[in-house]
């Protein structure tokens, strides 16, 4: 694509030097730079873009897109802002892949990650072919790749895009970060359905307080469009029971669908009960009433559920073979996973990380546990210190047994992060810094009835301590502690 081409999906900028050179890629890492790129400047918290701008050029570079006048042999294009440029740019170089299949985005501080992997299992029940972006990995159809970030930045999100449009993928399901919301990631993505889990604390050592996490969630609603087209219909999937629904539901003007347990819903579950084997409840839409049998467990599971059956109703699926695709998934990597070597208790992976979460699964442990409730739980590093203590008084106060331990320290002493949560204890709680000992000693504890919970990781295969990406997994480090204590 020549660059008069690229540029007009630009606005307002201005071109220093002369020339109309060929663009072969697009790119805003400069070691990603080579013949015939455009490298983007972007400014960024750790690093500055504009200080690669030579480096750039040495590796063949063709132009650069900045934000300020730079003495280099190519053209510049000047803008005023290089992360709104780029996303311009991403999806006009990529052909506005998302116009060619239904786009839904979910987000919310918990359940992002199990509600789109419901969403895509049905509709890849249904015949189609699914994409799928989000903290566990990418997929497109039975392909997985690993991805970084909950939202990737908005270069590899239209590349993405573009790969599912090239395989004639059918439906794409993605969770959609406040992060990625504030940074501009996900501008260009043509949704057609919207999903909102939830808002609970969370992320407020990068959006300071509750209201402004609250509008970054509320962005990905206000930008669903403004035009009402019979063949393209945009919806927004809202929980009934979230206060935050209010004010989402006034900052989009698309159709509104509403779930939820306990107040007033277009989609809503009656008379729950809990299991060992899973969840009943009773069904009720605006035309119909099923009796409905879930393998997953827990409050927060029927939400999700709900979540999940009203984003496949708005993109237009029958309720009965929603219903008969729900029924059959057993549940999703690190969310509330069973790790099962025979013993007489069972230990549950669960990626609970914030208070709430937290609080949900715990109660729902609680419920099934016949003995002593053990949970092992740590905070991260170089992250919302606020909800340490939180953190620690809900382990607390709801299990028996809190063992308190590392999570991703990152940067920050364990010893301090451990410091902040003591601070919270109401209850019982042990503290063993290194995270394999704190989960081997919560295992060798437990008797037969008792439940332990580790709560935290999830999925996650690697613990961050300082710069360092090391191997961990809570499930294989609980599996070997098992096998170690029936040994």
């Amino acid at each position: 694509m020549k660059l008069t081409n690229l540029l007009q999906a630009l606005f307002t900028y201005k071109q220093l030097g002369d020339g109309n050179p060929d663009i072969l890629t697009i790119e805003s890492d400069s070691r990603a730079v080579t013949d015939g790129s455009l490298f983007v400047c972007i400014p960024g918290f750790t690093v500055d873009g504009h200080d690669y701008a030579e480096l750039a050029v040495q590796k063949g570079a063709a132009a650069l897109v900045s934000e300020k006048e730079l003495n280099v042999s190519v053209p510049v294009i000047l803008v005023s802002d290089a992360h709104r440029a780029l996303a311009e740019m991403a999806n006009h170089y990529y052909q506005n892949p998302t116009k060619s299949f239904s786009l839904i985005g979910v987000t919310g501080t918990n359940g992002k990650t199990t509600v789109s992997h419901l969403i895509e299992r049905i509709h890849r029940n249904e015949g189609q072919k699914t994409g799928l972006i989000g903290t566990i990995n990418m997929k497109i159809g039975d392909e997985e790749y690993e991805t970084k970030n909950t939202t990737p930045e908005p270069l590899l999100l239209q590349k993405q895009f573009a790969r599912m449009r090239d395989k004639q993928v059918d439906s794409a399901v993605m969770e959609v970060s406040s992060h990625a919301l504030t940074l501009g990631r996900v501008r260009g993505c043509d949704y057609d359905v919207a999903v909102f889990t939830n808002l609970t604390q969370d992320h407020l050592d990068y959006h300071g307080t509750m209201e402004e996490y609250r509008l970054a969630k509320g962005l990905l609603f206000s930008q669903l469009g403004n035009t009402y087209d019979t063949g393209r219909k945009k919806v927004a999937v809202l929980n009934a029971d979230d206060e935050a629904t209010d004010k989402y539901e006034m900052m989009t003007s698309a159709h509104i669908l509403k779930y939820g347990i306990d107040q007033e819903a277009d989609i809503k579950a009656h008379d729950i009960s809990f299991s060992a084997n899973g969840t009943r409840f009773r069904l009720t839409t605006l035309q119909e009433e099923h009796e409905v049998k879930l393998m997953l467990t827990g409050k927060f599971s029927v939400y999700n559920a709900l979540a999940a059956i009203s984003a496949c109703l708005a993109s237009g699926l029958p309720l009965d073979r929603i219903l008969k695709s729900l029924e059959e998934i057993e549940g999703v990597p690190g969310r509330f996973e069973l790790v099962d070597e025979g013993q007489g208790f069972p230990v549950i992976v669960d990626y609970a990380h914030t208070p709430d979460s937290l609080e949900n699964v715990l109660l729902t442990v609680k419920d099934m546990a016949k003995g002593k409730v053990f949970a092992v739980v740590g905070c991260g590093g170089d992250r919302d210190r606020t909800k340490r203590p939180l953190m620690a008084k809900i382990a607390s106060k709801i299990a028996d047994i809190a063992v308190l331990t590392s999570d991703n320290p990152r940067s920050e002493d364990p010893e301090r992060i451990l410091d902040d949560m003591v601070e919270g204890i109401e209850g019982d709680y042990t503290r063993i810094t290194d995270r394999a000992a704190a989960i081997q000693y919560a295992i060798e504890q437990a008797n037969d009835g008792d439940v332990v919970l580790i709560a935290g990781k999830g999925h996650e295969t690697y613990q961050i301590v300082g710069d360092n990406v090391l191997d961990f997994d809570d499930r294989i480090q609980a599996r070997q502690a098992i096998k170690e204590k029936k040994s």
